[in-house]
């Protein structure tokens, strides 16, 4: 049985193939996905062209160790914040050798969810050379689908943002 459905491949491949045509490199910054979004990419063949390097920085520590996230933003608004997601992506765009950027963190359930950030509360932030932005996402369903739609929502964010490039 495939890791990955079809049509999340075929995503993946366009971002790949389209990165490859602006010859922009691709690093990922993941807490909730656990690499998954890494692991899409690299599925494709030809992807060694265009992916960098994953960050999987689950722990607070692996967000501040690597990608220099604040400790104060993770203490005062949260690691599942539109702070700690844009500092994600602006530390991974910092420690690579990228030309664009996905990071995500969220809340992927069965627990961990209150009622100001439920399960499903998905942040995430995209960083190039030349902007920052972060997106919020309220997603639905178990841990696998919560982690799937996060996983789908980068590659569009990076298909996106490689097809403005």
């Amino acid at each position: 049985m495939p890791l990955f459905s079809p049509q999340l491949l075929a995503l993946a491949e366009t971002v790949v193939r389209a990165a490859a045509k602006k010859k922009l490199k691709i690093a990922t910054a993941e807490s909730c996905t656990g690499g998954l979004i890494s692991g899409v990419l690299t599925a494709v063949a030809g992807s060694s062209e265009v992916f960098d390097r994953g960050f999987i920085v689950y722990s607070y520590e692996s967000k501040t160790e690597l990608l220099g996230v604040p400790r104060d933003a993770i203490v005062n608004c949260g690691a599942v914040s539109t702070e700690v997601a844009e500092a994600m992506a602006k530390g991974a765009l910092k420690n690579s050798n990228s030309d664009i950027v996905v990071a995500v963190t969220g809340i992927a359930g069965p627990g961990g969810g209150t009622p100001d950030k439920p399960v499903g509360l998905v942040w995430l932030g995209c960083a190039t050379k030349g902007k920052c932005y972060t997106r919020q996402n309220n997603f639905s369903g178990d841990r696998s689908d919560v982690r799937l739609q996060t996983v789908e929502t980068a590659l569009n964010i990076l298909k996106t943002e490689i097809e403005g490039a």
